[in-house]
């Protein structure tokens, strides 16, 4: 039987930059301030934390720095996807020779990969490493939504332990609780669904809305996982204004400057990125000051 790397919330933390450069100090003062929350796992390098701009000599000192911050205290996983297997498969091996406790890994982008490609794509990296994998399906930005079918495959590799489902379709959600095991986990890939997925078998969220408000996540989340589901649901709906605004513009754009409004200078996204619409810095800007949720 497999074990969860986690349950609850884990944290894509933003990647703080100073001058061009990773900001180190300030990316364990971020860490600090989730396992302060009681977030039991974080990823480094995925989406959020602008993998796409991050050289690998980057992406393993952050994996090596935080792990030897948070030592015990909180889960580190290491985002390691690329569109080219051998690179994933590389840089996979050095993430856990830095240490993470498991591996988050992207479907390939832009090649479009069959379904028996992209089974072959993750057995490469399962079979490369010892630690926890997590599959990460996200075909707004890949190109490719990964289907049920190759879940069901996927999860009778041992180290291979679940899937970050950000599809936005509850309907196939259900579908891979309903047809893999039960120790092939679901994690909500988007925070407006968190409670939904929860509610079907999920096992919690990998967040955006946790770097902004850690602990009222984890309320939310954890509510769910209790059965509370009064609470979790009036609480994803109390969230959901925040939610939309994080999500107005191109993750990480709007969470990068919310970051930087509460007080946590982690400066701007690397181009091709660029700063907010104004309209849409304003409506943010409006929402942190205002919310209680902040």
């Amino acid at each position: 039987m497999k074990q969860s790397l986690f349950s609850g919330v884990c944290t894509a933390l933003v990647t703080p930059f100073l001058n061009g450069q990773i900001n180190f100090p300030m990316a364990e003062q971020l860490l600090k301030r989730q396992i302060d929350a009681g977030i039991e796992a974080v990823v480094l390098a995925g989406t959020t934390g602008e993998a796409s701009t991050l050289s690998d000599t980057e992406k393993i000192q952050l994996f090596r720095r935080c792990k030897a911050y948070a030592g015990e205290r909180c889960k580190i996983l290491a985002g390691t996807g690329s569109n080219a297997t051998s690179h994933a498969v590389s840089l996979s091996r050095d993430a856990e020779e830095a240490g993470v406790d498991g591996l988050l890994v992207v479907s390939p982008y832009y090649n479009k990969a069959t379904p028996e490609g992209l089974v072959a794509h993750y057995l490469s990296i399962a079979h490369a490493v010892n630690i926890p994998v997590i599959v990460y399906n996200v075909p707004s930005r890949t190109g490719v939504d990964i289907p049920v079918s190759v879940y069901k495959r996927l999860s009778a590799v041992p180290n291979i332990i679940g899937v970050k489902e950000a599809s936005t379709d509850i309907t196939k959600i259900a579908r891979i609780l309903g047809q893999c095991p039960k120790d092939f986990f679901v994690w909500a890939g988007n925070d407006d669904q968190t409670v939904p997925v929860v509610s079907l078998g999920g096992k919690g969220v990998i967040s955006v809305l946790s770097n902004i408000c850690p602990k009222e996540t984890a309320l939310m989340t954890n509510a769910a996982l209790a059965g509370n589901f009064d609470t979790a649901a009036q609480l994803q709906c109390d969230l959901l204004p925040l939610i939309d605004l994080l999500f107005c513009q191109v993750n990480p754009i709007p969470v990068k400057e919310a970051m930087n409004f509460i007080g946590y200078d982690c400066g701007y996204c690397r181009l091709p990125l660029c700063g907010m619409d104004a309209d849409k810095k304003a409506a943010l800007h409006k929402y942190l000051l205002e919310s209680a949720n902040v």
